[in-house]
């Protein structure tokens, strides 16, 4: 019994801010909630009389301590609980924010409609192969402009290729290196609307955070600095698994911008 005892103190101790840092809420909540189970069952068990093993005094000892632990585990779960809907006001909160961004960017002059990715059908009778070839041909090209400082050539080109290809695999990635091809010509109002589509349209993709970083750059542009802050921190409540770079970018931009 006592062995049993200290392996659930042991357990306790083991569930720090290592481990939790490497666990999702729920998977804490879980834990604790667990934890908290046997810490009822191991007090119902010691307050049985002749089943301890320990004497009167150390069992009434052990029971307090089992009674402030189970208090303390309580008192955990009541503010994860709180702050796992925080999180959900705060998700919440941005997506509608985001939403609501691209109506603050229709109210700015020099918006390019033609920025919003028509649909025009595919023609001709080409294979599936042939089309993918020329879907790749045609954004090596455009990425070649951008490479080379040319962001007037890039950002036609690129836009072509949504006209074309609107719904193809390198979708988010294009619209991403559209807004970073209109920021090299200083359009920053049409930079906001690629940045913004190519978040909205693929948000779980590995160029989302990327283009939220430039949305959140083109509004600085645009004297946007509140939704711009704001949208910089939603960066990093939406992805935990940023790349170190893009990190470090970020904290510079904080500082640029004198984000709260």
């Amino acid at each position: 019994m006592l062995k049993r005892f200290y392996s659930v103190i042991l357990a306790l101790a083991l569930a720090g801010p290592v481990q939790a840092q490497e666990m999702t809420l729920a998977d804490i909540r879980g834990d604790l909630a667990i934890l908290s189970q046997q810490l009822e069952t191991l007090r119902a068990e010691m307050s049985a009389t002749g089943n301890t093993g320990l004497t009167t005094r150390d069992a009434a000892s052990a029971l307090v301590r089992i009674d402030e632990l189970n208090a303390d585990l309580r008192a955990a779960l009541g503010r994860i609980e709180a702050l796992e809907i925080k999180v959900r006001q705060v998700i919440d909160d941005g997506t509608r924010r985001i939403g609501d961004i691209d109506f603050r960017l229709t109210e700015l002059e020099g918006g390019d409609p033609t920025l919003t990715g028509n649909t025009t059908p595919l023609g001709g009778t080409e294979t599936q192969t042939e089309v993918i070839s020329q879907e790749r041909q045609a954004f090596n090209a455009a990425k070649k402009s951008l490479a080379e400082g040319d962001g007037a050539s890039a950002s036609a080109q690129l836009a072509a290729f949504l006209s074309t290809y609107p719904d193809g695999p390198l979708t988010s990635e294009v619209r991403f290196l559209q807004g970073e091809a209109l920021v090299m010509s200083g359009d920053y109002q049409n930079a906001a609307r690629s940045y913004l589509s190519g978040f909205s349209g693929a948000p779980d993709s590995a160029f989302a955070p990327l283009s939220l970083f430039g949305l959140s750059v083109s509004l600085f542009e645009l004297g946007q600095s509140e939704q711009a802050c704001l949208t910089l921190a939603e960066i990093q409540i939406r992805y935990v698994d940023l790349d170190d770079d893009l990190v470090r970018a970020i904290l510079e931009q904080r500082g640029a911008m004198a984000c709260p």
